[in-house]
């Protein structure tokens, strides 16, 4: 049987994972970069049950769904959420 090789720049590649939920925000590790959600930015995570966060879903490369509550989040407003305020009508 081979053995197959594997790189470090490949091991984190393709990982989709709620690492922590604290009273400030989520983290999260995606496609090898680990990422913080505050509250302050993201609300709709703030009075979500645990199951309801922990139910993510990659939607293409640079996309997230979580499908419980109704959140589509692009990987722009993830690393730059300041850039994208919550725009209410």
């Amino acid at each position: 049987m081979e053995e197959m090789e594997t790189s470090s720049a490949t091991l984190g590649k393709n990982i989709l994972e709620v690492t922590d939920i604290s009273q400030h925000g989520v983290w999260l590790y995606w496609n090898a970069g680990e990422y913080f959600l505050p509250y302050e930015y993201f609300p709709w995570f703030k009075e979500a049950k645990v199951k309801e966060i922990l139910n993510v879903i990659e939607e293409g490369s640079e996309h997230l769904h979580w499908p419980e509550l109704d959140v589509d989040l692009s990987l722009a407003v993830i690393e730059e959420p300041g850039k994208y305020p919550l725009v209410s009508s």
